[in-house]
């Protein structure tokens, strides 16, 4: 009798977990996207790089969006080499996005280079419109090699 009653139990577990594994994916496939990113209203939203060129002083790098209050966001990113450089460089590029759009429109962008370091990182605070998406694109380069990140979009009301 025990082990029927523990048989029953197991299996409920397995169909709970199986449910819950379900709702997730089924609410990641109602969230929108555009270019890769997601439309959220999260309150900040980080992207690591993907790999353009396999080189060897190039570690990683990150872009980053935060929500700092009504109409206002944080916007940057940092670039991190392997080893100190001759020249670590980020280019950080601001772009928006309506609920209806299909593409990233163009906001502003800036770029940051250092010489004989490991990293640089650059960031600004703006004052933005609401009813839009907002994301961060970054392209991160160490010397030759070079990745690029982005951020999923955050909703600034």
């Amino acid at each position: 009798m025990k082990k029927k009653v523990l048989s029953i139990c197991c299996a409920a577990a397995l169909m709970a977990g199986m449910l819950s594994v379900a709702a997730v994916e089924s609410r990641a496939a109602e969230q929108r996207m555009i270019d890769g990113s997601y439309l959220t209203h999260e309150e900040e939203s980080i992207g690591y790089d993907t790999k353009l060129t396999r080189g060897e002083d190039l570690l990683t790098g990150y872009s980053k969006c935060a929500k700092l209050g009504p109409g206002k966001i944080y916007m940057g990113g940092t670039t991190i080499a392997a080893h100190e450089v001759e020249e670590v460089g980020i280019a950080v590029i601001i772009e928006r996005a309506a609920e209806e759009d299909t593409t990233w429109s163009y906001c502003d962008s800036w770029q940051r280079f250092l010489n004989n370091t490991d990293r640089v990182g650059s960031n600004r605070t703006f004052l933005v419109e609401g009813g839009y998406y907002y994301r961060v694109r970054c392209i991160h380069s160490a010397n030759s090699d070079m990745s690029s990140s982005f951020t999923n979009g955050i909703y600034m009301e």
